[in-house]
């Protein structure tokens, strides 16, 4: 008797049911695997390779919905089948739509089983003919910021209304929204575009530095200053200065800045004589100013005068429909520059993406896309995505039980993965036939 290749997995809380699957699997020479749990199943999903699923629905603590939902994320290639003894038309809907192959309603014949198993083994879940194309991108730009959302459309307005004059603009929105982006929209749709546009994370240099780097200094000023040195201020002059991170300025840098924005001037550490300047300051923080002035660690009057005009950005969790013209502009960019080609993505992976809540926001996507693009070929698929992105199923916590329940309870679990050969179950454990046999009898 040659045997078939294909392992399936058998999932059924009914233990008559799971033999009598088996039974039927054997005698067509499939090599199965049996689980009375969905945590029993995902154990041996991580372990072993299986051709097919076969799952029931109704069971207790973890439904097969979750395992289903499990298996479509982290295995898209796995076939499943379901089989339950409690069908409703709700319940196929939700099973069809969760990528099920089959559906088979107990009780059923033996003829029945062996029609839906070759089925679903021949058909896979995703089709590499349902993609997206580059001629599907719709979405608006407005220079390096993109987006179809009206969040986006609202920030976009501000924009339109500041970049041809030099108000203070403060934008707000945590890591990874696109504050940089904002504020060079600012300068360079506006009149002062071929002005110079200079760029400061207060929070990437050091404290004792900070000061230096943005105001100057004169020869002499401090140990190491052996020449005159204009600051960033200096740099900007003209144009815009973007600050970034505002919030990890010390209080002597606030105070300076103070200075800047009521004289419009500047004082080199170690000068006497201020010097005129024109700059447009625009500053950004994902911190809660409001809350560090109550702490007295930002200053009230510094607050204000940076707030003369407020860009809140929202994080990309509450603008998803931002999120596929943001995946075709990394698809675009990465593709050309990893594979020479632009890179297709299956709609699956976009339902993925679309779920998740994105803590990195624009950030994290893009390095999501810039991983998947090198991993792919031609397409990204479900697999190409890291686990934390997908369906992951929350077990409730085990109940304490005796060592010997627990003993019990992991010999069965190794006969089921041994195919019950309780010589081959008695190897793995380190005991003989005998002492297995004594252990199952008690």
């Amino acid at each position: 008797m040659q045997l078939r290749k294909e392992n399936i997995l058998i999932v059924d809380d009914d233990v008559h049911i799971l033999e009598l699957l088996q039974r039927h699997l054997h005698s067509w020479n499939y090599h199965t695997y049996k689980a009375i749990s969905v945590k029993e199943a995902v154990s041996i999903l991580k372990d072993t390779q299986i051709d097919l699923l076969i799952t029931d629905l109704k069971m207790p603590e973890i439904d097969g919905f979750e395992l289903i939902k499990f298996v479509s994320e982290h295995y898209p290639n796995l076939p499943k089948l379901v089989v339950t003894g409690y069908p409703s038309v709700q319940d196929s809907l939700a099973a069809i739509k969760a990528g099920v192959v089959d559906y088979l309603t107990k009780p059923f014949t033996k003829n029945e089983l062996e029609t839906a198993v070759t089925t679903s083994l021949k058909n896979q879940l995703l089709s590499e003919t349902d993609v997206n194309s580059s001629e599907e991108n719709n979405s608006k730009s407005y220079g390096e910021i993109i987006g179809n959302s009206e969040k986006i459309n609202n920030v976009i307005q501000i924009i339109e209304r500041v970049k041809n004059n030099k108000a203070t603009i403060f934008i707000k929105g945590e890591s990874g929204t696109g504050k940089e982006l904002v504020a060079r929209a600012i300068h360079y749709k506006g009149k002062f575009a071929k002005a110079p546009f200079i760029a400061v994370n207060c929070g990437g240099i050091p404290e004792n530095l900070l000061e230096a780097e943005l105001f100057g200094y004169t020869k002499g000023a401090f140990t190491g200053a052996d020449k005159d040195r204009d600051g960033f201020f200096q740099a900007a002059n003209g144009g815009t200065i973007f600050l970034d991170e505002i919030g990890n300025a010390p209080l002597n840098v606030q105070a300076r800045l103070l200075r800047v924005l009521q004289e419009k001037e500047v004082v080199k550490i170690g000068a006497q004589k201020p010097k005129k300047i024109d700059v447009r300051i625009i500053a950004a923080t994902n911190s809660d100013l409001k809350a560090m002035i109550a702490k007295q660690t930002f200053r009230e009057d510094l607050f204000y005068r940076l707030t003369v005009v407020e860009i809140n950005i929202a994080p990309l969790r509450d603008r998803k429909e931002d999120i596929k013209p943001l995946v075709d502009k990394f698809l675009f960019k990465y593709g050309l520059e990893y594979k020479d080609r632009f890179i297709k993505i299956e709609p699956a992976v976009l339902n993925i993406l679309e779920r998740y809540n994105w803590p990195g926001n624009i950030r994290e996507l893009e390095n999501i896309i810039q991983r998947a693009v090198i991993m792919c070929d031609k397409t990204i698929e479900v697999q190409h995505l890291p686990d934390t992105l997908k369906h992951n199923i929350n077990f409730p916590d085990e109940r304490l039980v005796s060592l010997k329940e627990f003993e019990k309870k992991y010999i069965q679990k190794v006969l089921n993965a041994t195919n019950n050969n309780k010589t081959k179950a008695a190897e793995i454990l380190g005991i003989t036939r005998k002492t297995l046999s004594h252990k199952l009898d008690n």
